[in-house]
């Protein structure tokens, strides 16, 4: 692999930028983002680029939010591997069915804030990485350099386990943040750590709601019933049922 494009040199974008730079990749990494985002890149890619010159790289890799890279594959037309950084993957995998060497990528790293400036080398480090089907092999030896586990599934299963294993846990999150408010005064590190994800902001989490809201409402409908039980535990006085070690549960199984 001998060239790079990002499109969209965002946190993901910028921190996969500076991973392959870490792990020894000396190829030209182009930038496709707006100009006030790679005015903020700054040394992160070699130099700005527009799309037909990014197809060109062999590989694009997009890290746009999930509208924006719908937008990009409908423009897009390269034999070039290419690979996508988004949350949900039915929705972009059905768009990215006309280019040869497209699988579907999420690395499951990230942040509660946004940009660029946030980029980090280390992001993906000890992080799985999915991909909806086997990855080709530069792709696949440059995601293991940089530090990442690889995981292969399939689009249907990406959104069904995705949406429990994060977002589930943004929406649990915002909503102990607001019931939680009053108390924030008081609070220690468990309700800060729990709330933690609450910081993000709509604007990147609507194309997710909008793309896997039906294995959002399953995970959310699976929560709703364990809170049930735990909540009939604590009245009837079965107590120790409220921990995971604490009742003969299979819990694989309700996943």
């Amino acid at each position: 692999m001998r060239s790079v494009a990002i499109v969209g040199v965002g946190l993901i974008g910028g921190s996969f930028a500076k991973a392959l730079r870490a792990a020894g990749f000396a190829g030209p990494i182009l930038g496709v983002s707006s100009p006030a985002t790679l005015a903020k890149a700054g040394p992160i890619v070699d130099r700005p680029a527009n799309l037909d010159e990014a197809a060109c790289c062999d590989l694009v890799f997009l890290s746009r939010p999930i509208s924006g890279i719908l937008e990009t594959l409908e423009e897009l037309r390269t034999d070039s591997i290419v690979t996508d950084a988004g949350s949900t993957k039915r929705v972009v995998c059905a768009a990215a069915a006309h280019l040869p060497n497209f699988t579907g990528g999420h690395p499951m790293a990230g942040k509660e804030v946004s940009g660029v400036e946030h980029s980090d080398p280390n992001l993906f480090r000890d992080r799985p990485w999915l991909f909806t089907s086997e990855p080709p092999s530069p792709l696949r030896e440059w995601v293991t350099r940089i530090g990442a586990r690889i995981v292969v599934t399939t689009p249907e299963e990406h959104d069904r386990l995705v949406a429990l294993a994060s977002h589930l846990p943004q929406l649990l999150s915002n909503a102990l943040a607001e019931i939680a408010s009053p108390a924030r005064h008081v609070s220690g590190p468990g309700l800060e750590s729990m709330t933690r994800l609450s910081a993000s902001p709509f604007e990147i989490w609507k194309d997710i709601l909008d793309t896997n809201g039906d294995e959002i409402l399953r995970a959310l409908d699976l929560y709703r019933d364990r809170l049930g039980e735990s909540r009939a535990a604590l009245a009837e006085g079965r107590p120790r049922d409220l921990f995971l070690g604490g009742a003969d549960r299979d819990i694989p199984r309700r996943l």
